[in-house]
């Protein structure tokens, strides 16, 4: 690991290591960016996969991290707590999309139980564009993830099943997740954090 700050990174390696971080690893030939987070210390390589070390996590954390008790992280960390219960519905949705209630895979092969899972995103979609658009006046860098729900919503409609749920393409699931490492970097939230405020805001949502 280089001694140097994350910040000295040229914008073509800090801009590979945000992504790697938000994507959570690549797969395929590896670009001088990514070369040059390995050579650092920030990503390491396994066969055909780039993922960020510890150490890049952390960098990628410091390039991204809002000013903490600022007007921008205040603003953010309330929308924050307003789509943590949409993606526990989101989650509830995509399960239901792989497996039915019995248990058994989902084949697709019954239209209209697909039918029923589908028009409960509509909801989920919804509300994830309205909390979006009050998040991209905070960090107008969030504003493309948007478009990108609304792709991978199209192929869905357009009769690619994978289009929902698929980890290797960039389907609504795979999107949102990004979405949410995002907003996790941005606000400095950590994964057990996430699932604890996810949890007592849920819970309160129910009682």
């Amino acid at each position: 690991m280089t001694d140097a700050s994350p910040r000295s990174l040229d914008e073509p390696t800090r801009d590979a290591l945000l992504q790697l971080v938000i994507q959570g690893m690549h797969r395929g030939a590896v670009s001088p960016a990514q070369q040059a987070l390995v050579d650092a210390g920030l990503a390491m390589a396994k066969g055909p996969l780039v993922m960020p070390t510890p150490e890049g996590t952390a960098a990628a954390q410091e390039l991204t991290r809002l000013p903490a008790g600022g007007d921008d992280e205040r603003a953010l960390r309330s929308l924050f707590e307003k789509f943590l219960p949409v993606n526990h519905e989101l989650r509830e949705i995509c399960s239901a999309w792989q497996l039915r209630p019995d248990g058994s895979a989902n084949d697709h092969s019954d239209a209209a139980y697909d039918a029923s899972v589908r028009d409960r995103l509509d909801d989920v979609d919804d509300a994830i564009g309205r909390i979006l658009r009050r998040m991209t006046e905070v960090q107008s860098r969030l504003g493309h993830y948007r478009a990108d729900l609304t792709a991978a919503l199209e192929k869905l409609d357009d009769g690619d099943p994978g289009a929902l749920t698929s980890p290797l393409s960039r389907s609504y699931h795979t999107v949102w997740m990004h979405l949410h490492q995002e907003l996790l970097l941005l606000l400095g939230i950590s994964r057990a954090e996430d699932e604890r405020l996810e949890a007592e805001l849920v819970r309160g949502q129910t009682v």
